[in-house]
């Protein structure tokens, strides 16, 4: 008996598995020819691709893929490989009538006769765009993940590595200042012998850059002590046009380019001075055969901080620009590692650059660097503009007239320096009583008078700022220095007190008191004067 192979409908099944596979729009499903020209078309190819079958069936199905692909044949490709395995698998862009990229999902089966003949092939494309631009946004939202993570990975490391060298710098001034001190009041007692004072001369002369090294690193660890003012950057590159140009010698030309309108910046005069110096001889150092380096002066504004990471304002932006050797990328992106340097063995600490970097952040600015390898390198320095006139600059060798002998009271845990403070301003012929805790000095102004209290500021339980504020309270009136290498006193400390940087020395000494106690002593009554 014959099997009927129509349905109770009266279509047959070869007509039931046409209307299906037309029908299909999730799906691109449709024939080509042994040449590769569209034999049937549905309505998911006609979606997917925006042709009508009476657009595309005879035409050869290579116009779908993307001209970098039939650059290299791949549909020729394609039909080979299905030709010869059976089947052509893979993703990639294909095109749509109106030429736009779609991402797809391909399966090309060839066809075959029971007798092996090859009657065409089968063809089911996917369109997975959507699915390609979910991961494209997973894969970039992964990378920035790990640029963040990254990121706080570094900056943790370099709070870490602040911290440890903020405190080492920190104990290392302490004992540089004992060395100093000690040299300082030897050099008067050492006898008249060339010999012993050349000696003299070397041990200070080490000294004196083990304490240019701790500031550095006070600086990279952002604790140094910044005395923050307006200043005048043209005025600060005259004056140290001696200094660089003696410090890069003849075979490299020096230029600033200063507008005399260059309004003032806000930071510490000496510690840019001390960056510009450092930057100025790097720059000397990336051109072995000399070269020009450029000190240049551009004010800017910043709307937004997207780009800058500065909050929008005034800027000044203060440039050392050389045509040496350049820096290739991992110099760059290490540049401002602490002990990180290109130099030789003992021709380079590797705080230089950090040290600028730490003044920068410090003075609420931003350091950026750019580079070209061959063609020199650009070291920015962003400075808050300042709106205030800019701070005149003392004469370093201003002379220091006579003062009448006052009373210090010196607090400080570390018995080197509370020792060599104390031989110091007896040295200058005033009297010095010392004291080695908030508690003990407290103790002392409550039996006596003095002038002024010159107080370390990290000591334990009770800082040299907690002594202050008691000491206003009890005598006010009574004047009060603090003495740090730190810049670490929180925001609400009030008016900001008189400083002074360890390791400090007697000249500074003798000048802060010229300069607060002035020529006749105020000593000022305490518990006990009658």
């Amino acid at each position: 008996m014959k099997r009927d192979d129509r349905s109770p409908s009266g279509i047959d099944q070869t007509d039931r598995y046409r209307l299906l596979i037309e029908g299909i729009t999730d799906y691109a499903i449709y024939m080509l020819d042994p040449d590769g020209r569209v034999a049937s078309w549905n309505a998911g190819a006609e979606r997917f691709k925006g042709y009508k079958a009476d657009e595309i069936v005879g035409e050869h199905f290579s116009r779908f893929y993307v001209p970098e692909d039939r650059a290299v044949d791949l549909p020729g490709t394609a039909l080979r490989t299905a030709r010869e395995n059976g089947r052509f698998e893979n993703e990639g862009w294909r095109l749509r009538k109106d030429g736009n990229r779609f991402w797809a999902h391909v399966i090309i089966d060839a066809i075959r006769a029971p007798g092996g003949e090859l009657l065409g092939f089968a063809k089911i494309t996917r369109d997975l765009t959507e699915r390609k631009a979910a991961e494209e946004a997973l894969r970039r939202s992964q990378d920035a993940l790990e640029v963040t993570r990254q990121a706080l990975f570094q900056s943790q490391k370099l709070d870490a590595i602040g911290q440890l060298t903020g405190g080492v710098a920190h104990d290392f001034n302490n004992l540089l200042m004992a060395v100093l001190g000690s040299l300082e009041l030897l050099r008067k007692r050492l006898p008249d012998d060339p010999r012993a004072r050349a000696l003299l001369d070397n041990a200070v002369q080490g000294a004196e850059r083990g304490a240019a090294l701790t500031q550095r690193m006070l600086a990279f660890a952002r604790k140094q002590d910044l005395r923050v003012e307006s200043v005048d950057l043209l005025e600060l590159v005259r004056s140290m046009s001696g200094l660089l140009r003696g410090s890069i010698g003849p075979g490299v030309l020096l230029r600033a380019d200063i507008p005399r309108d260059t309004p003032p910046a806000s930071t510490d005069a000496g510690q840019l001075a001390s960056a510009l110096l450092n930057l100025v001889v790097n720059a000397r150092d990336a051109m072995p055969d000399g070269g020009e380096i450029t000190i240049e002066a551009r004010t800017e504004s910043l709307v937004a901080a997207a780009e800058s990471g500065l909050p929008a304002g005034r800027y000044v932006r203060l440039s050392v620009i050389d045509d040496g050797e350049g820096m290739d990328d991992e110099t760059l992106a290490r540049a401002v590692e602490p002990f990180f340097t290109t130099k030789g063995v003992g021709k380079g600490t590797g705080l230089g650059l950090a040290m600028v970097h730490g003044l920068v952040e410090q003075s609420g600015g931003r350091l950026a660097m750019a580079r070209e390898p061959d063609r020199g390198t650009r070291v920015d320095l962003w400075l808050p503009e300042s709106t205030a006139a800019p701070t005149p600059r003392p004469a370093a060798d201003a002379p220091i007239g006579p003062m009448d002998p006052v009373t210090v009271l010196v607090v400080d845990d570390d018995g080197l320096v509370l020792g060599n403070t104390v031989a110091l301003l007896e040295d200058l012929g005033h009297t010095a009583i010392p004291a080695v805790s908030a508690e003990d000095a407290i103790s002392v102004l409550e039996r006596g008078a003095v002038d002024l209290v010159l107080t370390d500021y990290a000591m334990p339980r009770r800082t040299g700022l907690d002594l202050a504020r008691e000491i206003a309270v009890r005598w006010p009136g009574l004047p009060v220095v603090l003495a740090s290498g730190y810049a670490e006193m929180p925001e609400d400390a009030g008016p900001r007190m008189p400083r002074i940087a360890k390791p400090y020395g007697q000249l500074e000494l003798s000048r802060l008191l010229h300069e607060i106690v002035g020529g006749q002593s105020a000593r000022v009554a305490v518990a006990g004067d009658a």
